[in-house]
This record gives structure tokens, sequence and C-alpha cells, in this order.
């Protein structure tokens, strides 16, 4: 495991009550950063992780807005800046899937307006909203940003055409940022195999099973598996930008 003391750091991990998110927050809590745990007004268990990580002595505060929803966005970001004082790093983690399980390519009359909205809403624009918003207090740190892509944004069937789409244009828009940002902030990309999420929890068995068999280290990826390729990649990589780390266990390989 990837180790650094990150006492005196500050980090905004959207999307962060479950999967993922709360393994990172978790995972840079640990490290000893102040996090802000982004979380849906709906979801109540971002107020809980929180107040259950601050109880184990971490400085974890929930801060509560959609990423989907411009302006809410952006206040979010500035609300869990000023709750932190200052932000090192932004992980943006919020993203949607808009089904519980995965539709056939074949099944387009599913992929209607309002799911492509869901979707790119979210997995894309809630992505730029949150760094453009960031960007002022990221540039004055320092900072590293990490985007959530997919194996399904580099080819690899997800759970809809809609989906494998979106993480695409992030992983491009991943690579505009660290444009944009240079030289004072890094920008780079995730992107996930299969993992074992709540995301994933109703897929059918015989897909998750398939996931497995094909990954070349045979097993799906945990959350904690993605959080420590994002730690390297906020707190290392320190000449590493405009890049995108698949972690899927050699599943693209198999």
């Amino acid at each position: 495991m990837i180790t650094a003391d990150l006492r005196g750091k500050a980090a905004l991990v959207t999307g962060g009550a479950s999967g993922i998110g709360l393994a990172t927050v978790e995972r840079l809590a640990r490290a000893g950063a102040r996090v802000a745990l982004n979380h849906l007004a709906i979801d109540p268990r971002g107020p809980e992780q929180a107040r259950r990580l601050r109880e184990e002595g971490l400085e974890v505060v929930a801060v509560e807005g959609s990423v989907a929803v411009a302006g809410e966005a952006e206040a979010m970001v500035r609300r869990a800046i000023g709750e932190l004082g200052r932000l090192d790093f932004l992980v943006n983690n919020a993203g949607t899937a808009a089904t519980d399980r995965p539709i056939p390519p074949a099944e387009l009359d599913r992929l209607d307006e309002a799911f492509w909205k869901t979707i790119l809403e979210t997995n894309l624009l809630g992505a730029f909203r949150c760094t453009h918003a960031a960007a002022g207090a990221l540039r004055e740190a320092g900072g590293a940003v990490v985007n959530i892509a997919s194996v399904a944004g580099l080819g690899r069937q997800g759970s809809s055409i809609a989906y494998g789409a979106s993480k695409a244009a992030l992983i491009e828009l991943t690579r505009g940022l660290a444009r944009a940002l240079a030289p004072a902030v890094r920008v780079n990309a995730v992107a996930p195999g299969h993992v074992d999420s709540p995301w994933t929890a109703n897929w059918p068995e015989a897909w998750k099973d398939e996931a497995a068999q094909n990954a070349l280290l045979k097993r799906r990826c945990q959350p904690e598996d993605i959080a420590d390729a994002i730690f390297y990649l906020l707190a290392g990589a320190r000449m590493v930008t405009g890049q995108v780390l698949v972690v899927d266990g050699g599943l693209m390989l198999g």
C-alpha cells in the first residue's frame, strides 16, 4: 500500500457516501487529510459515514449537493472549501449508470433523451462544474484532480452505450483540464474495471462471474483497490498529468 503523510492537506470527494468514494474518503483521512465527503441530500449514508469516521478520530465533514445540477454543484464546492479552509485534492467520483442492470447495446429505444441527460449531467458536466469551481483553490495549493472514468470509456462494454460515451468524454475532459490547469495543478483519471460496489449489487451474477474470469488476476476490483490508485495519483506521481490509469485486474487484456 502506498503511504504518505497528508496532514495539513484538504480533499473533496464527490459521491463519497459509498463504494469507491467512501473508500477514497477513508484512505485520505487515515493519511491525515481533512476530507469533505459529498453526498446527495436524499442519501442519509453521507452524514452517517462522516459521523462514523469522526468518531474514529478522523477529520471528515459531510457536504450535501448534486453535481448534476448547475449552480448547486458549484455552491457545494465553495461550501466544502469554506469548511476545509483550503483545497489540495479533488476527486470527481460522483456518477451514475441510470440503470440497476446493464442495457444491451441493441436496445437503443431505452436510451431516450432523459436517460442521456441524466448520464451526461452527472458523469461529464458534474466533473467539469466541480473542477471549474475548485480551480482557484487548487491552483493556490498546487493541487491535483482525479476523475473516475471507466474501462467502458476505453472500449469495454459497460452498463449502456450512454454510460460508455460519458466516460470516454470524461477521459478527454481529463486531458483538456490537464492543459487548462497546468502547471500548477495535475489532472488525471482512473479507469476501473468491474468493481464490487452498491452500483453492481443487482447485476446478474453471470456478468459478475464473467468479469472475474476474464480478468488476468481472476477477481473483481474492490473499492479499496481503486482508492489505492487514486491516492497514488493525488499524493505522489508528481510528473504525471493528463493520463488514464486503468485498474481492472487485467480485464482489458483478458
